[in-house]
């Protein structure tokens, strides 16, 4: 017990003596070093809040120091906000630093773009005072824009969820009002839950349109609904999380999905980028074998953590589109359909953990539980799975898989001048006919040949000069890329043509 008792004062002792202050300093001298001398708060949109980023400031000198005042150049009236070694404030009198040691300074901002002249917003952080002043800019560039958020119920302040097919959902949002049903290039557009398009409506995207999503957000089009997505080659839409910081371009999941509900008609999605939602295209309209209920062009769409686009018994003709990494699979077609690719790449690089489907799935069933907790199987006809000149790749073995459920009823596909990701080593397939390359339904497939993606970790998929694609694809009706690039004589496979990487 004597032992114990001299430990815990021991202990005591220390702790004590480490929460002492009584180190000397000498004033700051005008030498202090930072990490860097600007700080870009990247663009933030009017009144929502930045992310918060840091500035390290050393001592490096060997005795330590009191910084008499560190403050804001436009002082209280700034619109940054500091944070000095776990002090929020604006200003800040005799800071110590120790000797060959350093403190942190988080800033963040918040701005109104209305109150403000000129949208590259500035300031600096001066350090010291006198001849001994030393600063670090600080720049943001801030964007006005279109918000679209959900209701809230003025007493509880509880936000609106969607009532669809005249049922509560849990879906925060809001149906948009015939004046919110386009949206042009004039602002971004930055919507909070999910915005509605009502049944008979029609949600038009000017070219140029921005349309940034936050959290669990996105947009729904509703049943007799339509979405006309009118971007060009030189001016694209583009859909997008709406956390604008360079550290955020490339994180999947950041909102939710384009969901194209059962009964949407007549949607067109032209020039546009799609990226880093959980589904790019979540499309469950039935449709017919006839129509298109989404017709998809020059798109390309990135980056998302399970879908790029997941089509449930609908009709999707496509052509020079470009699907890249997700979680789950890039296409997956599901419970029959109709489905019409032509001149499109595939390319399933995902790199955020292990990725079990392959780059494209097409299958002709669903599954589910009854009342007794047994699994049910039901099929749907697939009326057409046509890849016409696609590229088919990935960094898994199997790439594209055709998954037919025997019993049911129609189950009709055509891959013509495709190249084809398929590298059966644990011989898995070897009893799928529909994976039989040598059945008349395959014609001129290049099996697991050499895309030559310019960067396929970077989401860049145009293919080089050692491509084995090139001059492969068979004539079509689409003579032009999706960069705009002619392809009437000598077409390669895929949605790009090939070019030369330079060194």
């Amino acid at each position: 017990m004597r032992y114990f008792i001299t430990f815990i004062i021991c202990v005591a002792l220390i702790t004590m003596s480490s929460c002492r202050k009584d180190f000397s300093t000498i004033p700051s001298f005008g030498s202090l070093e930072f990490s860097k001398d600007t700080v870009f708060l990247d663009t933030v949109f009017t009144n929502i809040g930045s992310a918060s980023y840091n500035l390290k400031v050393y001592n490096r000198s060997n005795k330590s120091i009191t910084i008499p005042k560190i403050a804001l150049e436009n002082g209280t009236s700034s619109n940054y906000r500091l944070n000095v070694d776990g002090i929020p404030g604006k200003e800040f009198n005799d800071i110590d630093i120790l000797a060959k040691d350093s403190i942190f300074v988080f800033i963040e901002t918040t701005i109104n773009a209305g109150n403000i002249v000129d949208p590259l917003y500035t300031d600096r952080i001066l350090f010291d005072n006198g001849s001994n002043q030393q600063h670090v800019d600080l720049i943001t560039l801030v964007q006005d824009a279109n918000f679209i958020y959900p209701g809230k119920d003025p007493l509880t302040m509880k936000i609106d969820s969607l009532t669809i097919d005249g049922e509560p959902t849990s879906i925060k949002g809001r149906f948009l009002t015939d004046t919110e049903l386009t949206f042009t290039k004039l602002k971004p557009t930055v919507i909070y839950g999910y915005a509605a398009v009502p049944a008979n409506k029609t949600l038009t995207i000017d070219a140029g349109a921005r349309i940034h999503f936050h959290n669990n957000s996105g947009l729904i089009i509703d049943n007799k609904a339509t979405l006309k997505v009118n971007g060009t080659l030189a001016e694209k839409v583009i859909f997008e999380g709406d956390r604008l910081e360079h550290s955020f371009s490339q994180i999947p999941g950041q909102w939710g999905t384009i969901w194209m509900r059962a009964g949407s008609k007549d949607n067109e999605i032209h020039h546009t980028k799609i990226k880093n939602g959980i589904i790019g295209i979540l499309i469950d309209s039935i449709g017919s074998a006839s129509t298109p209920t989404l017709k998809l062009q020059n798109t390309e769409i990135y980056n998302h953590s399970n879908y790029g686009i997941l089509a449930r018994e609908t009709n999707i003709e496509a052509h020079n589109v470009v699907v890249g990494s997700a979680g789950e699979a890039s296409f997956a077609a599901t419970i029959g359909g109709t489905y019409n690719f032509t001149h499109s790449t595939f390319a399933n690089f995902w790199n955020n953990g292990i990725r079990q489907l392959p780059a494209v799935l097409v299958n002709n069933f669903f599954t589910y539980q009854d009342e007794t907790g047994q699994n049910i199987i039901e099929t749907r006809d697939l009326y057409a799975a046509n890849f016409t000149n696609c590229i088919f790749d990935g960094n898994n073995n199997i790439e594209f898989v055709l998954d037919k459920v025997d019993g049911g009823g129609i189950f009709n596909y055509n891959i013509s001048n495709c190249m084809i990701q398929f590298n059966d080593t644990g011989n898995s397939f070897t009893e799928n006919t529909e994976l039989d390359f040598t059945n008349s339904f395959y014609q001129n497939i290049i099996l697991n040949g050499n895309s030559n993606f310019r960067n396929s970790q970077n989401e860049d998929f145009i293919i080089g000069q050692d491509s084995d694609a090139i001059n492969k694809a068979k004539t079509s009706s689409f003579p032009l890329d999706i960069l705009g690039v002619d392809r009437t004589t000598n077409p390669d496979i895929g949605a790009y043509q090939h070019i030369t990487f330079e060194e």
